[in-house]
């Protein structure tokens, strides 16, 4: 069982100017029949709230769908897809077109190219559709302005909402790495970026498939290894530089996920290099060679 509702427009040209024209809207929960495989010649936006399901995508991958998510149908793109058996999924639809579509691409709020975007949540483009549902009423004489103000709304709220990018638009990774050496807990991490800690959490399971804990972690151990063997700076310098203020804690960590201790670590490194390290900056003309190995 399912349960549907949706209403199609016919914007005219002066409605199109607006920039972006809302063509149709749909509101669906349950056991959906699939859709397609089919083309369209405009832009749809399929947000799922809830439940998951399938995109066959078109070069004949099926991905797996996982609630909160966008599915981006683009003009001229095949595209199939479905909610799981037996449970299915809750979905809102807004179909739309115009001159702005262009803009809104440059901008990173349409990816046509990415018709599966992970979401962090949606209650900010659910807002948006019900209010596109909600002009859609009989007899409504703003309908088409009401609807094209809604449509700018929702694609800026998808932009926010994607769970790899911060509320600012930074992708989410890429802003914790840059601050991954900061004295900062999870917490404080989040809160920087504008985020919930479980929004965060989402984003970077989403994007690198563990906890945001585990991902500074490995970046800050990354760079201790670097500076362990490419520098003769203290272990408890190095320590401080990754962002741990107790060298103590810090072996400890360095052991138990690298296998050895920090000390050991180097005087491996040193050995692992034919000639072994050299504090002379090399001079570009005359750059230095490793000599062969005299035959036995």
């Amino acid at each position: 069982m399912y349960q549907t509702w949706m209403r199609y427009f016919s914007p005219g040209p002066v409605h199109h100017r607006l920039g972006l024209a809302c063509l149709g809207v749909g509101l669906q929960h349950g056991a959906l029949p699939p859709v397609g495989p089919r083309t369209l010649d405009h832009h749809v936006a399929v947000v799922i709230h809830a439940g998951s399901g399938w995109l066959r995508t078109p070069d004949g991958r099926t991905r797996t769908v996982t609630a909160p998510a966008l599915l981006w149908l683009a003009p001229g793109v095949p595209h199939h897809y479905g909610a799981a058996c037996g449970a299915g999924w809750d979905e809102a639809f807004v179909d739309f077109t115009g001159p702005a579509v262009s803009a809104y691409t440059e901008l990173g709020c349409i990816e046509p190219h990415r018709p599966l975007v992970p979401l962090t949540d949606t209650t900010d483009a659910r807002t948006a559709v019900h209010r596109i549902a909600r002009a859609a009423r009989r007899g409504n004489p703003l309908l088409e302005l009401e609807t094209s103000a809604a449509v700018h709304e929702l694609l800026v709220a998808l932009r926010r909402a994607r769970a790899d990018t911060t509320p600012g638009g930074e992708p989410v990774l890429q802003a914790l790495a840059r601050d991954a050496f900061l004295p900062l807990t999870v917490a404080q991490h989040a809160a920087r970026h504008g985020m919930t800690t479980a929004e965060l959490r989402a984003a970077v399971r989403r994007g690198a498939g563990c906890s945001p804990k585990d991902y500074l972690v490995g970046i800050r151990l990354g760079r201790a290894k670097e500076l362990l063997a490419a520098t003769e700076l203290p272990v408890a310098a190095v320590a401080r530089r990754v962002g741990y203020a107790d060298p103590a804690y810090f072996s400890r960590l360095f052991t138990r996920r690298v296998g050895t201790p920090p000390v050991r670590f180097r005087a491996r490194q040193g050995r692992a290099v034919p000639g072994g390290w050299s504090a002379r900056i090399p001079d570009p003309d005359h750059p230095p060679v490793i000599a062969p190995r005299p035959s036995a």
